[in-house]
């Protein structure tokens, strides 16, 4: 493998882990501070996707599209948590998994109604087109650059937010001791509808950013839901900084292993043998390192210690 692959394999995995992290934010969030299983998470990625290829297409514009995207998530996530979430905080973990896949199908088929089966395109704004030449003489895509540099800058802002405002003081004292801090009186049921608005917010934003490089359709977040799960798993529940490591590490990994591993097995296999054992080993790499992270610290890389 030439190092100019290697560096354009790694950025890839650079640009699959900050997409990840922007999903894994909000449901971390949502999981540490309400202690709720949220399935539909992903539908307000995709939630996000369709408004941003809808208001691109009325109007011309990106930064709108993203605007738009964003703040349709957060409308649907402030709806659902009123009027639904709210109702299982004190429920067991199995009616909010029911609850919340309902909620799956319900916004599948509010989709699908509104903006039929057929999926939808997002073009690329014309100033992030083409590829721009990096150190070293590697060429790659302008807008894969962007998306780096968005989800990094979100991540910066995140940390920001929960470390040094009065809303991340209490998202904090929430994930510790909910009874105390609504006991010193912080409306906690503002505070649930905040948070779990801008988890949903960062969804959305997720689902437009990548909307732009990928068709934009119906259950398009289901998939990613699941590795936004892995990702919290290896973070650490309620971790913005475990969510972006554990997104990093989930993304290269993904990434790299599609790329190495059928070459390592085609030193000692045929060349349609490894490839067929690489394509299964990928597949199944960020699980297993899932399950390496859970044998040496079962809580997550920053998950609170029992």
């Amino acid at each position: 493998m030439t190092a100019t692959l290697l560096a354009e394999q790694i950025l890839n995995g650079l640009q699959f882990g900050v997409m990840l992290f922007l999903m894994a934010a909000g449901l971390t969030l949502v999981f540490g501070v309400m202690g709720l299983i949220n399935l539909a998470h992903g539908s307000l990625y995709m939630i996000g996707a369709f408004a941003a290829a809808a208001v691109a297409g009325a109007t011309g514009s990106f930064l709108l599209a993203l605007a738009a995207a964003m703040s349709a998530a957060a409308a649907a996530g402030a709806l659902v948590e009123r009027f639904v979430i709210r109702r299982l905080y004190d429920r067991d973990h199995l009616d909010q998994v029911l609850a919340t896949f309902a909620l799956i199908l319900v916004f599948s088929e509010g989709t699908r109604w509104l903006f039929g089966s057929f999926p939808l395109h997002l073009d690329i704004p014309p100033a992030l087109k083409g590829p721009v030449t990096l150190p070293g003489g590697i060429e790659y895509p302008r807008y894969r650059l962007a998306l780096i540099a968005i989800g990094l800058a979100v991540a910066a802002g995140l940390g920001l937010l929960i470390a040094r405002t009065r809303l991340g003081i209490r998202i904090r004292a929430g994930e510790n001791d909910r009874e105390m801090i609504a006991a010193l009186g912080v409306d906690i049921s503002t505070l649930y509808t905040v948070v779990f608005a801008l988890g949903a917010a960062l969804a959305g934003l997720a689902g437009a950013l990548v909307g732009a490089i990928q068709s934009v359709q119906v259950g398009m977040g289901e998939p990613v839901l699941i590795l936004a799960f892995v990702v919290i798993v290896i973070g650490g529940i309620g971790s913005i900084r475990g969510a972006l490591v554990g997104a990093l590490l989930v993304g290269l990994t993904d990434t790299l292993g599609g790329i190495f591993l059928p070459r390592f097995f085609g030193l000692f296999l045929d060349p349609s043998s490894a490839a067929n054992v690489g394509a299964s080993l990928a597949s199944m790499a960020i699980y297993i390192l899932m399950a390496v992270v859970l044998v040496w610290r079962p809580t997550g890389l920053y998950g609170a210690r029992a």
